[in-house]
Protein backbone atom coordinates (compact mmCIF):
# COMPACT_ATOMS: atom_id res chain seq x y z
CA UNK A 1 0.00 0.00 0.00
CA UNK A 2 1.50 3.32 -1.12
CA UNK A 3 -1.20 5.54 0.35
CA UNK A 4 -4.92 5.80 0.91
CA UNK A 5 -6.71 3.83 -1.78
CA UNK A 6 -3.45 2.86 -3.50
CA UNK A 7 -2.99 -0.91 -3.28
CA UNK A 8 -0.61 -2.58 -5.73
CA UNK A 9 0.64 -6.10 -6.40
CA UNK A 10 4.40 -6.10 -6.98
CA UNK A 11 7.11 -8.67 -7.53
CA UNK A 12 9.58 -8.66 -4.63
CA UNK A 13 12.43 -11.01 -3.65
CA UNK A 14 11.37 -14.23 -1.97
CA UNK A 15 11.78 -14.15 1.82
CA UNK A 16 14.70 -16.05 3.31
CA UNK A 17 15.42 -17.52 6.72
CA UNK A 18 17.16 -14.93 8.88
CA UNK A 19 17.05 -16.52 12.31
CA UNK A 20 17.22 -20.19 13.35
CA UNK A 21 13.70 -19.81 14.77
CA UNK A 22 12.21 -18.72 11.41
CA UNK A 23 10.11 -20.63 8.91
CA UNK A 24 9.08 -19.82 5.35
CA UNK A 25 5.42 -20.51 4.58
CA UNK A 26 3.85 -20.72 1.13
CA UNK A 27 0.46 -19.09 1.59
CA UNK A 28 -2.63 -20.93 0.36
CA UNK A 29 -5.32 -18.50 1.54
CA UNK A 30 -5.14 -14.97 2.91
CA UNK A 31 -7.70 -12.19 3.27
CA UNK A 32 -8.36 -8.51 3.81
CA UNK A 33 -9.03 -7.44 7.39
CA UNK A 34 -11.30 -4.64 8.54
CA UNK A 35 -8.26 -3.12 10.25
CA UNK A 36 -6.57 -2.93 6.82
CA UNK A 37 -9.23 -0.41 5.85
CA UNK A 38 -7.95 2.13 8.37
CA UNK A 39 -4.73 2.84 6.41
CA UNK A 40 -6.67 2.32 3.17
CA UNK A 41 -8.65 5.41 4.11
CA UNK A 42 -5.98 7.47 5.89
CA UNK A 43 -2.41 6.48 4.92
CA UNK A 44 -0.39 9.43 3.56
CA UNK A 45 0.91 8.95 0.03
CA UNK A 46 4.64 8.15 -0.12
CA UNK A 47 7.38 6.49 -2.10
CA UNK A 48 7.73 3.56 0.27
CA UNK A 49 5.05 0.87 0.39
CA UNK A 50 3.66 -0.87 3.44
CA UNK A 51 3.43 -4.65 3.12
CA UNK A 52 -0.15 -5.61 3.90
CA UNK A 53 -1.96 -8.60 5.34
CA UNK A 54 -1.69 -10.63 8.54
CA UNK A 55 -4.13 -13.55 8.18
CA UNK A 56 -2.99 -16.77 6.50
CA UNK A 57 -3.05 -20.51 6.15
CA UNK A 58 -0.36 -22.26 4.18
CA UNK A 59 2.32 -24.91 3.85
CA UNK A 60 5.74 -24.87 5.53
CA UNK A 61 8.49 -24.69 2.89
CA UNK A 62 11.61 -24.13 5.01
CA UNK A 63 12.39 -24.23 8.71
CA UNK A 64 15.27 -22.90 10.76
CA UNK A 65 17.45 -25.29 12.71
CA UNK A 66 15.95 -24.31 16.09
CA UNK A 67 12.30 -24.73 15.07
CA UNK A 68 10.63 -27.64 16.83
CA UNK A 69 7.28 -29.30 16.29
CA UNK A 70 7.13 -28.50 12.57
CA UNK A 71 8.36 -30.10 9.37
CA UNK A 72 8.47 -29.15 5.73
CA UNK A 73 5.11 -29.83 4.12
CA UNK A 74 3.04 -29.22 7.27
CA UNK A 75 -0.24 -27.38 6.66
CA UNK A 76 -0.46 -24.57 9.21
CA UNK A 77 -2.51 -21.66 10.50
CA UNK A 78 -0.69 -18.53 11.60
CA UNK A 79 -2.10 -16.15 14.19
CA UNK A 80 -1.95 -12.53 13.02
CA UNK A 81 0.91 -11.84 15.45
CA UNK A 82 3.96 -14.03 15.96
CA UNK A 83 5.19 -14.99 19.45
CA UNK A 84 7.55 -17.44 21.11
CA UNK A 85 4.63 -18.91 23.14
CA UNK A 86 7.01 -19.79 25.99
CA UNK A 87 7.77 -16.52 27.83
CA UNK A 88 5.88 -15.52 31.01
CA UNK A 89 3.63 -13.13 29.08
CA UNK A 90 2.68 -15.85 26.59
CA UNK A 91 2.09 -18.32 29.40
CA UNK A 92 -0.31 -15.78 30.91
CA UNK A 93 -2.25 -15.95 27.64
CA UNK A 94 -1.30 -12.61 26.08
CA UNK A 95 0.82 -13.64 23.12
CA UNK A 96 0.17 -10.35 21.31
CA UNK A 97 2.34 -8.69 23.97
CA UNK A 98 5.20 -11.22 23.71
CA UNK A 99 8.52 -9.37 24.15
CA UNK A 100 10.02 -11.58 21.42
CA UNK A 101 7.01 -11.28 19.14
CA UNK A 102 5.75 -8.84 16.57
CA UNK A 103 3.47 -8.17 13.63
CA UNK A 104 3.38 -9.11 9.99
CA UNK A 105 4.15 -6.22 7.66
CA UNK A 106 6.43 -4.38 10.09
CA UNK A 107 10.21 -4.10 10.04
CA UNK A 108 11.77 -6.79 7.88
CA UNK A 109 8.78 -9.14 8.18
CA UNK A 110 6.58 -9.21 5.10
CA UNK A 111 2.82 -9.10 4.89
CA UNK A 112 0.53 -12.07 4.41
CA UNK A 113 -1.19 -10.81 1.26
CA UNK A 114 1.59 -12.54 -0.65
CA UNK A 115 2.75 -15.87 -2.01
CA UNK A 116 5.42 -16.45 0.64
CA UNK A 117 6.10 -15.05 4.08
CA UNK A 118 8.85 -15.41 6.68
CA UNK A 119 7.42 -16.35 10.07
CA UNK A 120 9.62 -15.45 13.04
CA UNK A 121 9.27 -17.56 16.19
CA UNK A 122 7.72 -20.21 13.98
CA UNK A 123 7.66 -22.99 16.57
CA UNK A 124 5.61 -20.89 18.96
CA UNK A 125 3.44 -19.26 16.32
CA UNK A 126 2.34 -21.75 13.69
CA UNK A 127 -0.39 -24.27 14.48
CA UNK A 128 -0.35 -27.52 12.54
CA UNK A 129 -3.56 -28.73 10.89
CA UNK A 130 -4.12 -32.48 10.45
CA UNK A 131 -3.07 -33.76 7.04
CA UNK A 132 -5.75 -34.21 4.41
CA UNK A 133 -8.19 -31.64 5.79
CA UNK A 134 -11.13 -30.96 3.46
CA UNK A 135 -10.60 -27.82 1.38
CA UNK A 136 -14.19 -26.85 2.21
CA UNK A 137 -12.89 -26.05 5.71
CA UNK A 138 -10.25 -23.60 4.48
CA UNK A 139 -12.40 -20.49 5.07
CA UNK A 140 -13.07 -21.49 8.68
CA UNK A 141 -9.41 -22.36 9.23
CA UNK A 142 -8.46 -18.95 7.84
CA UNK A 143 -10.98 -17.32 10.19
CA UNK A 144 -8.99 -18.75 13.11
CA UNK A 145 -5.95 -16.67 12.15
CA UNK A 146 -7.72 -13.53 13.34
CA UNK A 147 -11.36 -12.65 12.78
CA UNK A 148 -13.23 -15.35 14.68
CA UNK A 149 -10.83 -15.44 17.59
CA UNK A 150 -10.79 -11.65 17.79
CA UNK A 151 -14.54 -11.81 18.32
CA UNK A 152 -13.99 -14.69 20.75
CA UNK A 153 -11.45 -12.63 22.68
CA UNK A 154 -13.99 -9.86 23.20
CA UNK A 155 -16.51 -12.32 24.61
CA UNK A 156 -13.89 -14.18 26.67
CA UNK A 157 -12.53 -11.05 28.31
CA UNK A 158 -16.07 -9.97 29.19
CA UNK A 159 -16.95 -13.40 30.61
CA UNK A 160 -19.98 -13.82 28.37
CA UNK A 161 -22.02 -16.75 29.59
CA UNK A 162 -25.27 -18.12 30.93
CA UNK A 163 -27.76 -15.54 32.15
CA UNK A 164 -25.98 -12.64 30.44
CA UNK A 165 -27.35 -10.14 27.96
CA UNK A 166 -24.68 -9.25 25.42
CA UNK A 167 -24.81 -6.32 23.01
CA UNK A 168 -22.47 -6.48 20.01
CA UNK A 169 -21.70 -3.17 18.31
CA UNK A 170 -20.76 -3.61 14.67
CA UNK A 171 -21.99 -5.98 11.97
CA UNK A 172 -18.60 -6.48 10.34
CA UNK A 173 -16.87 -9.84 10.35
CA UNK A 174 -15.45 -9.33 13.86
CA UNK A 175 -18.80 -8.28 15.27
CA UNK A 176 -20.52 -11.31 13.75
CA UNK A 177 -17.72 -13.51 15.10
CA UNK A 178 -18.34 -12.01 18.54
CA UNK A 179 -22.00 -13.01 18.22
CA UNK A 180 -20.98 -16.58 17.39
CA UNK A 181 -18.52 -16.71 20.28
CA UNK A 182 -21.01 -15.30 22.79
CA UNK A 183 -23.54 -17.90 21.70
CA UNK A 184 -20.94 -20.67 22.09
CA UNK A 185 -20.28 -19.39 25.63
CA UNK A 186 -23.97 -19.65 26.47
CA UNK A 187 -25.09 -16.00 26.52
CA UNK A 188 -28.84 -15.84 27.08
CA UNK A 189 -29.61 -12.85 24.89
CA UNK A 190 -27.47 -11.29 22.14
CA UNK A 191 -28.39 -7.91 20.69
CA UNK A 192 -26.60 -7.09 17.45
CA UNK A 193 -26.30 -3.40 16.55
CA UNK A 194 -25.96 -3.28 12.77
CA UNK A 195 -27.84 -1.94 9.77
CA UNK A 196 -26.81 -4.15 6.83
CA UNK A 197 -29.52 -6.80 6.45
CA UNK A 198 -27.35 -9.44 4.77
CA UNK A 199 -24.90 -9.17 7.64
CA UNK A 200 -27.44 -9.09 10.45
CA UNK A 201 -29.16 -12.12 8.90
CA UNK A 202 -25.87 -14.00 9.30
CA UNK A 203 -25.72 -12.59 12.81
CA UNK A 204 -29.08 -14.20 13.54
CA UNK A 205 -27.79 -17.47 12.12
CA UNK A 206 -24.79 -17.18 14.44
CA UNK A 207 -27.04 -16.61 17.46
CA UNK A 208 -28.24 -13.00 17.69
CA UNK A 209 -31.67 -12.82 19.30
CA UNK A 210 -32.33 -9.14 18.47
CA UNK A 211 -31.11 -6.66 15.87
CA UNK A 212 -30.97 -2.91 16.39
CA UNK A 213 -30.41 -0.99 13.17
CA UNK A 214 -30.51 2.46 14.75
CA UNK A 215 -27.31 4.30 15.70
CA UNK A 216 -26.34 6.96 18.23
CA UNK A 217 -28.89 8.11 20.79
CA UNK A 218 -31.71 6.38 18.91
CA UNK A 219 -29.84 3.08 18.98
CA UNK A 220 -29.01 3.49 22.66
CA UNK A 221 -32.69 4.13 23.44
CA UNK A 222 -33.72 1.00 21.52
CA UNK A 223 -31.29 -1.22 23.42
CA UNK A 224 -32.35 0.27 26.73
CA UNK A 225 -35.98 -0.41 25.79
CA UNK A 226 -35.17 -4.02 24.89
CA UNK A 227 -33.48 -4.49 28.26
CA UNK A 228 -36.24 -2.93 30.36
CA UNK A 229 -34.21 0.21 30.94
CA UNK A 230 -31.38 -1.70 32.64
CA UNK A 231 -28.87 -1.98 29.80
CA UNK A 232 -26.70 -4.87 28.74
CA UNK A 233 -24.49 -6.83 31.14
CA UNK A 234 -21.81 -7.03 28.44
CA UNK A 235 -21.01 -4.85 25.44
CA UNK A 236 -18.63 -6.11 22.76
CA UNK A 237 -17.35 -3.18 20.67
CA UNK A 238 -16.06 -4.36 17.29
CA UNK A 239 -15.73 -1.09 15.36
CA UNK A 240 -12.98 1.07 16.83
CA UNK A 241 -14.42 4.52 16.13
CA UNK A 242 -15.53 6.98 18.79
CA UNK A 243 -19.30 6.82 18.01
CA UNK A 244 -19.19 3.08 18.71
CA UNK A 245 -17.50 3.73 22.06
CA UNK A 246 -20.20 6.26 22.94
CA UNK A 247 -22.84 3.67 22.10
CA UNK A 248 -21.03 1.13 24.24
CA UNK A 249 -21.10 3.12 27.45
CA UNK A 250 -24.61 4.31 26.60
CA UNK A 251 -26.08 0.79 26.59
CA UNK A 252 -24.01 -0.96 29.26
CA UNK A 253 -25.72 -1.94 32.49
CA UNK A 254 -24.47 -0.70 35.86
CA UNK A 255 -21.62 -2.98 36.98
CA UNK A 256 -21.24 -4.27 33.44
CA UNK A 257 -18.31 -4.78 31.10
CA UNK A 258 -17.29 -3.12 27.84
CA UNK A 259 -14.85 -5.28 25.89
CA UNK A 260 -13.24 -3.63 22.84
CA UNK A 261 -11.56 -5.41 19.98
CA UNK A 262 -12.16 -2.91 17.21
CA UNK A 263 -8.75 -1.25 16.74
CA UNK A 264 -9.33 2.17 18.35
CA UNK A 265 -8.82 5.13 16.05
CA UNK A 266 -8.42 7.43 19.04
CA UNK A 267 -6.26 7.72 22.16
CA UNK A 268 -8.52 9.87 24.35
CA UNK A 269 -11.97 8.67 25.35
CA UNK A 270 -14.48 9.40 28.15
CA UNK A 271 -13.86 7.44 31.34
CA UNK A 272 -15.36 9.81 33.92
CA UNK A 273 -18.53 9.85 36.00
CA UNK A 274 -20.95 10.23 33.13
CA UNK A 275 -19.46 7.41 31.07
CA UNK A 276 -17.75 4.64 33.04
CA UNK A 277 -17.07 5.68 36.62
CA UNK A 278 -20.64 6.53 37.61
CA UNK A 279 -21.92 3.06 36.70
CA UNK A 280 -18.94 1.03 37.94
CA UNK A 281 -18.14 -0.12 34.41
CA UNK A 282 -15.18 -2.35 33.59
CA UNK A 283 -13.36 -1.53 30.35
CA UNK A 284 -11.11 -4.16 28.80
CA UNK A 285 -10.11 -5.79 25.52
CA UNK A 286 -7.21 -5.40 23.14
CA UNK A 287 -5.40 -7.26 20.37
CA UNK A 288 -6.61 -10.85 20.51
CA UNK A 289 -4.01 -13.41 21.63
CA UNK A 290 -5.18 -15.84 18.96
CA UNK A 291 -2.51 -18.37 19.89
CA UNK A 292 -4.10 -18.77 23.31
CA UNK A 293 -7.42 -19.92 21.83
CA UNK A 294 -6.61 -21.52 18.51
CA UNK A 295 -6.10 -25.14 19.54
CA UNK A 296 -9.58 -25.46 21.04
CA UNK A 297 -11.17 -23.53 18.19
CA UNK A 298 -9.42 -25.73 15.62
CA UNK A 299 -10.96 -28.82 17.20
CA UNK A 300 -14.39 -27.16 17.08
CA UNK A 301 -13.97 -26.39 13.37
CA UNK A 302 -12.75 -29.88 12.51
CA UNK A 303 -15.65 -31.40 14.47
CA UNK A 304 -18.19 -29.18 12.72
CA UNK A 305 -19.23 -27.45 15.94
CA UNK A 306 -18.66 -23.98 14.47
CA UNK A 307 -18.33 -22.60 10.94
CA UNK A 308 -16.76 -19.15 11.36
CA UNK A 309 -15.69 -19.10 7.71
CA UNK A 310 -19.23 -18.05 6.76
CA UNK A 311 -18.07 -14.45 7.23
CA UNK A 312 -16.23 -14.74 3.89
CA UNK A 313 -18.76 -13.74 1.26
CA UNK A 314 -16.37 -13.12 -1.64
CA UNK A 315 -13.25 -14.85 -2.96
CA UNK A 316 -10.66 -13.22 -5.22
CA UNK A 317 -7.22 -14.01 -6.54
CA UNK A 318 -4.22 -12.25 -5.02
CA UNK A 319 -3.75 -10.31 -8.26
CA UNK A 320 -7.17 -8.74 -7.65
CA UNK A 321 -6.48 -7.66 -4.08
CA UNK A 322 -7.04 -3.99 -4.92
CA UNK A 323 -10.61 -4.86 -5.91
CA UNK A 324 -10.99 -6.77 -2.65
CA UNK A 325 -10.12 -3.60 -0.71
CA UNK A 326 -12.60 -1.60 -2.76
CA UNK A 327 -15.36 -4.13 -2.16
CA UNK A 328 -14.85 -4.15 1.59
CA UNK A 329 -14.45 -0.38 1.81
CA UNK A 330 -17.71 0.15 -0.10
CA UNK A 331 -19.47 -2.44 2.08
CA UNK A 332 -20.35 -4.54 -0.96
CA UNK A 333 -18.35 -7.35 0.65
CA UNK A 334 -18.33 -8.42 4.28
CA UNK A 335 -14.92 -10.09 4.15
CA UNK A 336 -12.89 -11.19 1.14
CA UNK A 337 -10.64 -14.23 1.12
CA UNK A 338 -7.74 -14.38 -1.29
CA UNK A 339 -6.62 -17.49 -3.12
CA UNK A 340 -2.89 -17.55 -3.76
Amino acid sequence: MYGAGDVRVEQVPDPELKQPTDAIVRIVRACVCGSDLHPYNSMPTGDHAAAMGHELIGVVEEIGRDVTGLAKGDFVISPFAYADNTCPICRDGFQTACPNGGWYGLGDVGGAQAELVRVPQAGGTLVKVPAGVDEALYPSLLALSDVYLTGYHAAFMAKAGAGKTVTVIGDGAVGLSAVLAARQMGAERIILMGRHTARTDLGKEFGATDVVAERGDEGIAKVMDLTGGQGSHIVLEAVGHMPAYHQAYGVVRAGGVISRVGVPQYEDAPVGFGSLFGKNITLNGGPAPVRAYIDTALTDVLNGKIEPGKVFDQTRNLDDVADAYKAMDSRTALKVQLTI
